[in-house]
């Protein structure tokens, strides 16, 4: 199966290849696709060196599936092209997320909706992904009326710009700013571009990518989007109500028994997920459950997560995965 990845020299295509060889996907030639500036530069994979090709040369020799990485634009101007010659995109842009005719995918919660006509698959926002895939098996239980969640997010889901700010302020080295600020010592409460109604773009993206991934437009989502200093993985305070009330123990079963969950959650030890501990690994950490006590129904959770790997790179994988199992690549 040939397999194109597109934006290949960046933090998340980097990523996908990373993701590609250890889920040993079913890859029999690589197509690495970068910027034009990058063409003729060498990515291996698997001990094999592989040679950086254009998008018009990628889109000639076929493949069956192309992961995009490489921004929204190159996106919008790039994907129909490849869907147009047969090949299926997974796309991890913002571009295509809320577009009512592509599919928004967590594998854990809505992929029975693909089928082989779905061309370009949107892969959704790395703090949206974590989110939904530890409240899946609450909603479906309990329903989820309403959810407050503020995020911590690492400097990684900016890029290597931003991960080059944080490591130069540590060592004292003025250097190019990705953010306004600084960011070491510092918290940063905007996540993207302002918009009219006050919040963030990335924070709308979290409450109108939720209600889509779950199928369920009654869901009220606020949400305050952070970036902290922290080198990779995002932690998020998930306060949610539901429409029913629940038991916490039932709760922890439900989440321990959850596809992609891993529940670290032992007070008494001092057991409760941290980015450090979602390193490197493809599950969602889920800890501090506790009742909100203000309010009948409701929830307190912490949930930790990758974002370079579930919040991006695995998630795409496991779509692709997924395509092949049911025979849709």
């Amino acid at each position: 199966m040939k397999v194109a990845v597109v934006g290949a020299t960046g933090l998340v295509g980097t990523k996908m290849l990373q993701v590609l060889a250890e889920r040993n996907f079913p890859v029999t030639e690589l197509i690495p696709v970068a910027s034009e500036r990058s063409i003729g530069k060498e990515v291996e994979y698997k001990g094999t060196t592989y040679k950086v090709v254009s998008m018009t040369d990628a889109i000639a020799a076929k493949p069956a599936v192309a992961l995009f990485s490489a921004g929204g634009s190159t996106s919008l101007e790039w994907a129909p092209k490849f869907a147009e010659a047969g090949i299926t995109v997974i796309d991890n842009s913002s571009a295509w997320r809320m577009d009512p005719t592509k599919k928004l995918v967590v594998p854990e919660i809505n992929a029975d909706a693909l089928t082989a006509a779905d061309k370009i698959i949107a892969n959704p926002n790395c703090s949206t992904i974590q989110m939904v895939v530890a409240l899946n098996p609450l909603h479906k239980k309990y329903t989820a009326k309403r959810i407050v969640v503020s995020t911590y997010q690492s400097v990684t889901g900016t890029g290597v710009k931003a991960v080059d700010q944080l490591l130069n302020e540590r060592k004292g080295i003025a250097g190019e700013m990705a953010y306004k600020y600084p960011i070491d010592l510092n918290v940063i409460p905007q996540i993207d571009v302002f918009l009219e109604n006050g919040y963030t773009k990335e924070e709308m993206k979290m409450v109108l990518e939720t209600k889509k991934i779950m199928r369920d437009e009654s869901i009220r989502v606020t949400a305050t989007t952070v970036r902290i200093p922290v080198m990779g993985g995002h932690s998020e305070s998930v306060n949610i109500e539901f429409a029913t009330d629940f038991d916490l123990n039932d709760v922890r079963t439900l989440l321990s028994s959850a596809p992609g969950v891993v529940l670290t959650d032992d007070p008494a030890t001092q057991q409760y997920p941290m980015p450090m501990d979602a390193h490197e690994k493809d599950e969602v950490f889920v800890g501090r459950l506790r009742r909100d006590e203000t309010q009948l129904n409701t929830l307190n959770m912490w949930v930790v997560s990758d974002n370079l790997r579930k919040g991006a790179a695995t998630n795409a994988v496991q779509i692709a995965e997924y395509l092949v199992a049911k025979g849709l690549l």
